[in-house]
């Protein structure tokens, strides 16, 4: 919680704010009102915040977790360290991961995830980030590639624009930090629906997850996820769905698939991951959630 006279001289925000695990779409606001990456401090706690970057996705790690770090910093966090991890080795170092062991909030950071799933899957490093955002001990996001490697499985890379086949998508393992998700970013902003389409009809006990850009799909430890940002979140529920063709045709042959159910969420929409159905509220002034 944040001291009294600490919230008159910064934005109010709630008190109730919990961590949580924050996927991303990428080109989050940087700039200006910062949303995403202001309720990201807060749920690591605001003033008190002690915040690990990992750059490791990118090609230019210091200077992207540098930027990362200023940010932080300037909203008035206890402390930001960039943990330049660049060879696996250094998974087992000690101090990264008495670091990790200690700090509010984890910040993935956009690249290549395959890159950072090459050099963080299966590391003392990881595997503490791992368990602690999943006990609800820190506040993980991850933008971009450090969303996209959130689920069990993940999308490697691929193709758009294109009608849903097998030879869209390329699939291999990630984090597993969510494992029950298969996220896809840059959503809409890079027309890729076919793509995870194409990855979800292979995966049907698995919810697709596509985020936009500017946009975060905040997974709480109540089973539910929101929305914050600028776009939608759009969620492939291939549970219910009767019947593919996945098994019986070419990579490049049309898939067919029916019954699968699709939620588009903005802003202040709420989903219920158990029961895999929307949350709708009563009324614009009610904080009452029914199910939809």
């Amino acid at each position: 919680m944040l001291e009294s006279v600490l919230q008159s001289l910064k934005p109010q925000m709630p008190q109730s704010l919990k961590t949580a695990i924050m996927v991303i779409g990428g080109a989050e606001d940087k700039l200006h009102g910062r949303e995403i990456l202001r309720d990201f401090f807060w749920r690591s706690g605001g003033s008190d915040a002690r915040i690990a970057i990992i750059p490791s996705a990118s090609r230019e790690p210091l200077v992207i977790g540098n930027r990362y770090q200023t940010i932080f910093t300037d909203m008035g966090a206890q402390e930001a360290k960039v943990l330049n991890i660049h060879d696996r080795a250094q998974g087992d170092l000690p101090e990264l991961q008495d670091y990790v062991s200690e700090c509010t909030g984890v910040f993935l950071t956009g690249g290549d995830q395959l890159r950072l799933c090459g050099l963080l899957s299966d590391t003392p490093v990881m595997e503490i980030v791992r368990s602690r955002a999943q006990a609800g001990e820190i506040t993980l996001a991850g933008t971009s590639a450090g969303a996209a490697v959130m689920g069990y499985h993940m999308i490697a890379g691929g193709g758009s624009g294109e009608t849903p086949n097998h030879s869209l998508v390329d699939m291999t393992l990630g984090l597993g930090i969510i494992p029950e998700i298969l996220v896809d970013q840059h959503f809409h902003n890079r027309n890729r629906m076919a793509r995870l389409m194409s990855a979800i009809v292979a995966h049907p006990t698995l919810l697709g997850i596509g985020i936009d850009e500017d946009t975060c799909a905040l997974f709480e430890g109540d089973g539910t996820l929101q929305v914050l940002g600028k776009g939608a979140v759009t969620i492939l529920d291939p549970g219910e769905m009767t019947y593919t063709n996945q098994a019986e045709i070419e990579k490049t042959e049309p898939l067919c698939m029916g019954n699968l159910r699709l939620h588009v969420l903005s802003a202040g929409c709420r989903f219920d991951l158990r029961k895999r159905a929307m949350l709708i509220r009563n009324s614009r002034k009610s904080p009452l959630w029914d199910r939809g």
